[in-house]
């Protein structure tokens, strides 16, 4: 089975009770992949990419009205959940040119959680996989923590009114081991590594003082237009039929959020005061499609914005979005995907508002916020 890798230029919660002590967020740390970089992998492709086609219009013509790095039409939930705490654009790290007191987005297009070293020594290393790992971030944190906080008790304090993001990790893991050859049977095998690397992350920025973490699941990746144009000839027995997605990736990424809520949930028992979040990308992307008039989307809500296929989702893997010749459609507003593996502005506002106020959040981070 082929599925696409990261980002479409390249192939080319986590619960608890206890209220915070402050009113709100005064800073926002974010790790992650495609669904939240804000221009790291811009930074990183740069020097050894001709051709960087996120860097490009039309990405980024709905809101900044011109491309910024981000893998979408316009603003993606980090964005939405700065703007909601009124707290600026949070900045990729690796433009070293901007403030990172209130905030830093570590998030890389194509990130893992999985080490980069574990995909090379397996032989699932991509050509264009770039070293964003999560412990590549992890370490970027550590690097830029000294100009934040000078102590333990100044970084527990300074921490203390944090909001802290890690994820989603894991979509790219598997992507790359079926990119190398592995039976999505044998991907099973390593999901509970990936989980216990997600959650040995958010254990040390607990340790590091965290008190709000955040920790999404991963979208249904049968769902994925880029994923369903690889495979229009399986049998239809394949898909859901009420949504049309395919059911043995979907089943992958149901088993995945599983297993990291249980995970978490006893991550939640062993630092009872700290409040962790467990947030979803799948059941929002579930519901946009079967019930797409109720979000207001097109009623095909599998077909992108951005593509030049001929088939049913307008998808075409050999020109991608930002292509020469490959346009966007005329109201992104209406679409739900953007470029085949990644959704669109107003796709992510209505998750940010569900992990905001619910039911895409237990508890909904507003929740966890006194007024």
């Amino acid at each position: 089975m082929k599925l696409l890798l990261f980002c479409s230029f390249l192939v080319i919660s986590c619960h608890g009770n206890s209220k915070p002590d402050s009113p709100h967020f005064t800073s926002i740390f974010s790790f992650g992949d495609s669904f939240a970089d804000t221009g790291n992998l811009v930074v990183l492709a740069t020097p050894v990419l001709k051709d960087i086609w996120i860097d490009m219009p039309p990405y980024g013509e709905t809101f900044f009205r011109h491309p910024t790095g981000r893998c979408s039409d316009g603003r993606l939930v980090l964005d939405f959940l700065a703007q909601n705490f009124s707290l600026p654009l949070v900045p990729p790290y690796l433009e070293h040119n901007s403030s990172f007191e209130q905030g830093a987005n570590f998030a890389v297009a194509g990130a893992t959680a999985l080490d980069f070293a574990f995909f090379v020594n397996n032989n699932l290393s991509s050509p264009f996989m770039f070293n964003g790992s999560l412990s590549v971030q992890l370490g970027w944190f550590a690097d830029l923590k000294p100009s934040l906080c000078k102590s333990y008790e100044e970084c527990q304090e300074y921490f203390r009114t944090s909001l802290f993001i890690v994820g989603e990790f894991g979509a790219n893991d598997y992507a790359f081991m079926m990119f190398g050859g592995k039976t999505l049977e044998q991907v099973y095998g390593y999901v509970s590594m990936v989980i216990e690397t997600i959650c040995a992350a958010a254990e040390s920025l607990i340790k590091q003082g965290a008190k709000t973490v955040v920790v999404p699941g991963i979208w249904p990746d049968g769902c994925t237009p880029a994923n369903l144009a690889q495979n229009t000839s399986r049998p239809i027995e394949d898909y859901e039929p009420e949504t049309g997605c395919l059911k043995d990736l979907n089943d992958l990424s149901r088993y995945h959020n599983s297993k990291l809520l249980k995970a978490v949930k006893k991550l939640q028992q062993k630092y009872s005061h700290v409040r962790l979040i467990n947030v979803d990308y799948y059941q929002p992307i579930m519901d946009f499609v079967r019930t797409p008039h109720s979000f207001g989307f097109i009623d095909t809500p599998l077909r992108v914005c951005c593509g030049n296929g001929t088939n049913q989702y307008n998808v075409n893997l050999t020109e991608v979005c930002a292509m020469p010749g490959v346009g966007s459609c005329e109201n992104p507003l209406e679409y739900v995907n953007w470029d085949g593996v990644h959704l669109t502005e107003a796709a992510y506002h209505h998750i940010a508002q569900g992990w905001l106020t619910g039911p895409y959040a237990e508890p909904p981070i507003l929740n966890s916020v006194d007024n």
